[in-house]
């Protein structure tokens, strides 16, 4: 199957109204899904290979590195503060829409439960709420930008 069928399949598949449909030839395997809007259609394409017995492969053993480009001043100034670390991926929000004020700014002192950003993820807006108490020390992530999980987002002087 050719580009020119697969775009003539997309086509009639948006124009047929079907929500999904799935094809599976014997050296391809396509699925199609479409929004309820034509601009929202997602392509699955995947070559299927044929069938061979695996050979076994020896694999590389790995090797160490070292990195030396981190100052060690820095890290020490900073291992007294706690960082609070993104939960989840999405993207990171200072406020709770964009006439509203910041959650909160370098220097404001929290509490336990304060709510400190919102992470969108799937068209749902997760609070994020501080597990300690202290002081916003540094705002790690700019506004709008999009985080993964465990990525620090806050440094908080807890003293």
């Amino acid at each position: 199957m050719d580009i020119k069928e697969i775009q003539n399949l997309i086509k009639f598949v948006a124009k047929s109204g079907a929500s999904e449909v799935k094809l599976e030839m014997d050296d391809i395997k396509i699925t199609i899904k479409t929004g309820s809007d034509p601009e929202t259609t997602a392509v699955h394409y995947a070559p299927v290979a044929p069938q061979m017995p695996q050979m076994p492969v020896p694999v590389a053993e790995a090797k160490p590195t070292v990195e030396t480009s981190a100052p060690v001043a820095p890290a020490a100034e900073n291992s007294k503060f706690i960082t609070i670390k993104s939960p989840i991926i999405g993207t990171f929000y200072r406020k709770p829409a964009p006439d509203k004020p910041l959650f909160v700014e370098v220097g404001q002192t929290i509490a336990e439960g304060d709510v400190l950003c919102v992470i969108e993820a799937m068209k749902l807006f997760n609070e994020i709420e501080s597990e300690i108490s202290g002081k916003i020390v540094k705002i790690l992530v700019d506004d709008s930008s999009p985080v993964e999980f465990d990525q620090p987002l806050f440094l908080v002087d807890p003293s």
